[in-house]
């Protein structure tokens, strides 16, 4: 479908290339059937891990397969593209989808058997099929990401539904009033340091950020005069949305379903938090002469056009364009030329940042590249700054090297 503006009397055409590649992400909470499917025909407990062999084996080959795709839609036709409801469409659909794995996941956590599945599963197998349910629950919350930026209600409310599966409710309210007022700094607790390593980032990133939305929105209620505790509060109706599904799924299917519903939950939040370990890595934002950080601009966020996983986090890799316009839709991000980019997609950087060792190896020099070989200016983790700054001080590599 071509999507057409008239702007001063000269029509303007733009063909959304990815445009029914978007439907692959409102597909993916149907991993967990996809392991009914797999056990049925294969009888492999195996099968009950094909969650995670998606999104860190299948989805970093289709990036490397599919490539990139750089393409821009003209200024001219994002206001039409926006309103293109078909898009908007893809992502109320995964949340039902989202609601109906779980349940489905949860009746066989609790014993249920089905055509293909005679047999209760083992310990085993639930915690394959846990893994499963973890890594929609990951991409659960990128979906909440994108709608809960957005001014229409449903969309919010959709938001809040979609985060109840993690017990992450805050993260609604630290997203979009933490992180994006204090990107690329480092108060932010969810902007990695260069020298940080993802084992060390979690808990900072988990801990930082349910502290910062207590205080957000503690500071909020105080002016109304109106408690913390209340149900008035954000944080409370999002964490009563996670008590709800939370007891209904128990209450349903039995209390023994509880730790495995607590491995989903870890792992969708460690899914997330990985990707925001990726996303400002080493990134800081310059301090003013007034003790204010620069506004944030496209050089503070590591982008990536690898269309795999572009277009199962609706073009979450697209960052910069996201902090310059966070109501933006998904469909209408942009790339920019002066943005530092990662050497594949989310999901192959998330598997190297496993061993930091090599992650070092990938992302520090290209951290310094971009600062000119000025380390002084990247966000630094206390541990390692006397170790960045006494290897490449606070010149330029290339000079010291020449």
């Amino acid at each position: 479908m071509t999507i057409e503006a008239t702007i001063d009397g000269q029509l303007v055409r733009w063909r959304d290339s990815k445009r029914y590649l978007w439907i692959m992400g409102a597909i993916i909470p149907l991993i967990p059937l996809a392991m009914w499917g797999l056990y049925a025909w294969t009888g492999s407990t195996l099968s009950w891990f094909f969650g995670p062999f998606f999104v860190f084996v299948l989805i970093p080959l289709f990036d490397l397969l599919a490539g990139l795709d750089p393409n821009n839609p003209p200024d001219e036709v994002i206001e039409a593209l926006e309103e293109d409801r078909y898009y908007r469409w893809i992502t109320y659909a995964f949340i039902p989808m989202q609601l109906v794995g779980l349940i489905w996941g949860a009746y066989l956590l609790g014993g249920g058997t089905l055509p293909g599945i005679e047999d209760p599963l083992t310990v085993v197998q639930k915690v394959g099929l846990a893994t499963g349910l973890g890594m929609v629950a990951g991409i659960g919350i990128n979906t909440a990401h994108e709608l809960g930026h957005k001014k229409e209600q449903m969309e919010r409310w959709f938001a809040r539904v979609a985060l109840a599966q993690t017990f992450y409710g805050h993260f609604y309210i630290e997203h979009n009033r933490g992180h994006h007022v204090r990107v690329a700094t480092p108060p932010d607790p969810a902007s990695a340091r260069l020298g940080e390593t993802v084992w060390e980032f979690f808990p900072r990133t988990m801990w930082g950020s349910l502290k910062s939305a207590w205080g957000l929105e503690k500071k909020r209620l105080d002016r109304r005069g109106v408690s913390p505790w209340s149900l008035k509060s954000d944080l409370m109706n999002a964490w009563m949305f996670s008590v709800v599904l939370w007891g209904g799924l128990m209450i349903a299917f039995g209390w023994e379903i509880f730790p495995y519903l607590v491995v989903q939950a870890i792992l969708g939040i460690a899914l997330l938090e990985s990707v925001n370990y990726l996303e400002h890595y080493g990134m800081k934002r310059e301090l003013l002469d007034s003790g204010r950080y620069e506004r944030p601009n496209p050089s503070h966020s590591w982008n990536s056009n690898n269309i795999g996983t572009n277009v199962l986090l609706y073009h979450l890799q697209r960052h910069s364009d996201h902090h310059a316009n966070p109501t933006r839709r998904y469909q209408a991000l942009r790339d920019f030329k002066e943005a530092p980019a990662l050497p594949t997609g989310y999901a192959g950087m998330i598997v190297l940042s496993w061993v930091p060792a090599i992650w070092r190896s990938v992302m520090d020099h290209r951290v310094l590249d971009h600062f000119d070989g000025d380390v002084s200016r990247a966000n630094l983790h206390p541990r390692t700054t006397q170790k960045y700054l006494a290897r490449y001080g606070s010149g330029s590599v290339k000079e010291e090297a020449a």
